[in-house]
C-alpha cells in the first residue's frame, strides 16, 4: 500500500506513539484521522499538525463502546470517502499484582482494573478491526489492519491484565490475516520494547536504569523507530499475520 493518498485512521492518537503515528503519516502524505477519549490532546496534534503545514482529522470515541466505533469509522468514512487503513493504538495501563501480602492481609487486583485493560486493549482492537474490516469488504478494495500489541505479551509481573491483553491482539491478528486475506485485506501487529515517551521519562531514574541496563542495545527505543516500523508494515504487501517485534533485544 502506498502512504501517500492512503486514508488511515490511527486510535489513542492524543499523545505518545499515537501522535507520532498520526503526525509522521501525514508527512509522508496520508490523509489522517485520529481519536482519543483526550479533547484537549487532539486540539494539540491539530495544532502540531497545523505548524508544519499540514491537517488531520480528529474526533473524541471511546473505543470500548461499540456505538461509538461505529460512529467513529462512518464519520471518518464519510469524510474521507472510504478508509485504507487502521491502525489499532489506542490502549491503557492499570498495572498491579494479582495478590499480595500488605500488613498481614492479602490484597487483589480488583476485577475493574482487569476489566478496564481488557475491555479498551482487546475489545476495542476486536470493534475497530470489524468495524475497518466492515467498510473494507464493503468498498472492494483491500485493506491493512494493524494493531499495538507488545513484548510484554510473554508476561510482565505487575501487569497480567495488560499481557493478557496484549497476547489476545497478538493471537488476535493471526486470525485476522487468515480470514481477510480472501478480500486483500491483510493484518499485522507491532510489539515495542520500551520507548522513550513522556510517560517513560517520567519514571524514576535509578528504576529508568534498571529498565535500559535489561536492554542488550542500552538504549529503549525511539517512537521514531516504532513509527517507522508501523510505515513498513503498512508499505510492504507481503506482511500479514505477523507480530514484528521492535525491542532492542530486549525481550521479555
Amino acid at each position: 500500500m502506498q502512504v501517500s493518498g492512503a486514508r488511515v485512521l490511527v486510535t489513542g492518537g492524543a499523545r505518545g506513539l499515537g501522535r507520532r503515528f498520526v503526525l509522521d503519516l501525514a508527512a509522508a502524505g496520508a490523509r489522517v484521522g485520529t481519536c482519543d477519549m483526550d479533547a484537549a490532546g487532539l486540539d494539540e496534534v491539530r495544532e502540531q499538525a497545523a505548524a508544519q503545514g499540514l491537517e488531520v482529522w480528529t474526533t473524541t470515541a471511546n473505543v470500548a463502546v461499540e456505538a461509538e466505533v461505529e460512529r467513529l469509522f462512518a464519520d471518518f468514512a464519510a469524510a474521507f470517502g472510504g478508509i485504507d487503513a487502521v491502525v489499532n493504538n489506542a490502549g491503557i495501563t492499570r498495572d498491579g499484582l494479582l495478590v499480595k501480602v500488605k500488613d498481614g492481609s492479602v490484597q487483589r487486583m480488583s476485577l475493574e482494573a482487569w476489566q478496564q485493560v481488557i475491555d479498551v486493549n482487546l475489545t476495542g482492537v476486536f470493534l475497530c478491526a470489524r468495524e475497518a474490516a466492515t467498510h473494507m469488504v464493503r468498498q472492494g478494495t483491500g485493506g491493512v489492519i494493524v494493531s499495538l500489541s507488545s513484548i510484554s505479551r510473554s508476561g510482565n509481573v505487575g501487569q497480567i491484565n495488560y499481557t493478557a491483553s496484549k497476547a489476545g491482539v497478538a493471537a488476535m491478528t493471526v486470525t485476522l490475516a487468515k480470514e481477510l486475506a480472501r478480500y486483500g485485506i491483510r493484518a499485522a501487529a507491532i510489539a515495542p520494547g520500551y520507548v522513550s515517551t513522556e510517560m517513560t521519562e517520567a519514571i524514576r531514574e535509578d528504576i529508568r536504569e534498571r529498565i535500559v541496563g535489561q536492554i542488550p542495545l542500552g538504549r529503549m527505543a525511539s517512537m521514531e523507530e516504532i513509527s517507522h516500523a508501523l510505515r513498513f508494515v503498512l508499505e510492504n504487501d507481503f506482511v500479514s499475520g505477523r507480530v514484528i517485534e521492535v525491542d532492542g533485544a530486549g525481550r521479555m
